[in-house]
């Protein structure tokens, strides 16, 4: 431990633990009020995967197509406003606020735990924006593009309303973010000894049917389309976590004895 630091009362901890907070408060709250002024550039990006010039329907050269989205609430496109950029606000934040928690907590505890608490935020906070990131690019536009263009007959037009095009896009990419850090969770708990690449990949099989049923819990919608989207990077990440974990049980109590 860190004896070097000053062992202050409880009270004390708590002092500077409300800081902590106050802090991580302002700076996301400075980061919304930026994203609130940004309005145009903002929603430009928010809404730029309604159309066919969208960069990943560029690059599939897919049909020209665009969902048109109309709002119903006198309040909704105001209130809309504020949920998008409070969330990146958040999201931006988020390094901010898991350092300071973490040099909050970091001196109490060992060298060695805290060079891996390092590994383990950057790891979850890189994990976790590549999950939105691949949310925003690939599984949120092919939804889109498959559920607003979906119609049981030429007569009916699609309409979608601004507050379930955001919901959805907020939602899934909170969910991707989440579900991304499978590998880093595998990872730790491979290295403290509870699982393993061997064991991982005898219930493979079974896997796969949590994951679907996962996917189908969490999936916004109730179609099989973004149920098989949603459900692909998970049991692509299921299969990156088999390689990252030890091959034995052994080999993760080994290297936790190695690094003492």
């Amino acid at each position: 431990m860190n004896h070097e630091q000053e062992t202050g009362t409880f009270w004390d901890h708590l002092e500077v633990l409300r800081w902590v907070i106050v802090r991580s408060l302002v700076v996301t709250v400075l980061f919304a009020v930026v994203a609130f002024c940004l309005k145009d550039w903002l929603f430009a990006l928010v809404l730029a995967p309604r159309t066919s010039d969208f960069v990943t329907f560029r690059l599939m050269d897919v049909e020209p197509f665009s969902i048109h989205l109309m709002n119903i609430g006198l309040t909704e496109q105001f209130m809309t406003h504020m949920k998008v950029a409070f969330y990146v606000g958040l999201l931006c934040a988020t390094p901010y606020v898991i350092y300071e928690l973490f040099r909050f907590i970091s001196p109490g505890l060992y060298d060695r735990e805290r060079r891996a608490g390092r590994w383990i935020i950057v790891s979850a906070c890189f994990m976790f924006f590549l999950g939105t990131l691949v949310n925003y690019l690939i599984i949120f536009p092919l939804t889109v593009r498959f559920l607003g263009t979906y119609q049981v007959s030429a007569d009916v037009e699609n309409m979608l309303t601004l507050q379930s095009y955001i919901d959805t896009l907020l939602s899934m990419s909170l969910i991707m973010g989440i579900i991304f850090e499978l590998p880093v969770l595998c990872a730790i708990l491979g290295r403290m000894g509870f699982i393993n690449s061997k064991l991982m990949a005898s219930y493979r099989r079974h896997a796969v049917v949590a994951i679907l049923i996962v996917a189908a819990i969490i999936t916004p919608t109730t179609d099989i389309f973004t149920l098989c989207i949603v459900a692909l990077p998970i049991w692509l990440l299921y299969e990156l976590s088999i390689l990252l974990v030890p091959k034995r049980v052994n080999d993760g109590k080994a290297n936790q004895q190695t690094t003492k």
